[in-house]
């Protein structure tokens, strides 16, 4: 599916005419990730290739997720740079985080060039099952709750 971005050609030119110095700090524009949900968690994957695990932090606060890394830029002198495409600086992306999540219980590990996080569901907003009696006739039937808007079929 393509977006219509009336400034991606207005962009474009503008790096064409001032050019982008080679061998310079450029600020990263974004951190790629997937996140998935299975069984009562959610999983976050973000590429981070060649950063220092030491400047990996990931935070809650006041329903915010949090996660940012630092790639340095290589400083070695009398370097000739042919081509700088890497990004170096601060990474930093944020997502908010439902009313149905543990954040006590998030965690996270880097491997591999890949930050991992696991976000649990929490007990209070896992389906359950309810009991339901009949008055007077006796019976007891359960009932299974499940997500709501759930499909009828």
């Amino acid at each position: 599916m393509l977006r219509f971005d009336p400034f991606s050609d207005l962009e474009s030119m503008t790096k064409s005419m001032l050019g982008s110095p080679v061998g310079s700090a450029r600020v990263p524009r974004f951190m790629p990730m997937d996140l998935y949900k299975v069984d009562d968690h959610y999983v976050l994957h973000a590429d981070l290739p060649g950063v220092d695990p030491g400047s990996v932090d990931v935070s809650v606060d006041n329903g915010t997720l949090t996660l940012t890394a630092h790639r340095s830029a290589q400083s070695e002198e009398n370097v000739q740079w042919i081509a700088s495409e890497r990004f170096t600086g601060t990474f930093r992306r944020q997502l908010s985080l439902g009313e149905g999540i543990d954040s006590e219980k998030i965690s996270a590990s880097y491997e591999n060039g890949v930050l991992s996080v696991t976000i649990p569901v929490a007990e209070r907003a896992k389906p359950r099952r309810i009991e339901v009696s009949s008055l007077g006739a006796g019976e007891h039937r359960t009932i299974e709750a499940g997500p709501a808007g759930g499909d009828s079929s």
